[in-house]
């Protein structure tokens, strides 16, 4: 059982009810997926086998404990369990971690999953409705045909980006300074966010 010497220091540097959690799981992790390689991510202990597995992470008063497929394994896990960080979001004592054989065998789930290639499906992002260019803007880019002409070809990201700075503005004085500032960009054929790009 290949171990890394961050993941002991790591265990040994946890809150002293964390310490027999942690070697509890990363025992059963190894049963149940001998090939897996011990690494430290986000600065915890992280587990990988063909890719991303599963980590833990202890905390003050709790450790967490979950796999990186875990949208796949939903149905393996007690209801109550899904929390952040995968399944088990809240483990308080050594008492309430999951036996080996439970864990064993979603290692062994999440291996097969690893195995074949299964990827977890990417959600789908809530479409943003079409970019609304207010009656001020409109009138200030008809006094520069250069400006029109940039912002009309603008994607509809660059566009929003613009309107959206300017209309949270609070006060008019603000947003006809911003609109000089606006006008003056596309003319030049900047987006609003030109110096971070």
């Amino acid at each position: 059982m290949p171990k890394d010497p961050r993941v002991d220091a790591y265990i040994a540097k946890a809150a002293p009810f964390a310490q027999p959690i942690l070697r509890h799981l990363r025992t059963a992790v190894h049963a149940g997926c001998p090939d897996v390689v011990e690494t430290i991510k986000w600065s915890v202990p992280s587990f990988e086998y063909k890719g991303p597995f599963c980590g833990m992470a202890a905390f003050k008063k709790h450790v967490m404990f979950g796999f990186w497929k875990h949208q796949l394994m939903t149905d393996l896990i007690p209801k109550g369990e899904h929390r952040a960080f995968g399944q088990y979001g809240r483990i308080e004592s050594i008492e309430a971690v999951p036996s080996q054989a439970q864990i064993v065998k979603l290692v062994k789930v999440a291996r097969k999953l690893n195995d074949d290639d299964v990827k977890v499906p990417k959600a789908a992002r809530p479409k943003k409705p079409p970019v609304k260019t207010p009656a001020f803007l409109t009138a200030a880019l008809k006094k520069n045909a250069k400006a029109k002409s940039n912002y009309d070809a603008f994607s509809p990201s660059h566009k929003r980006e613009y309107v959206e700075w300017l209309t949270d503005a609070r006060t008019l004085e603000t947003r006809e300074r911003r609109l000089a500032q606006a006008i003056e960009w596309i003319t030049q054929g900047k987006g609003r966010n030109w110096k971070y790009q």
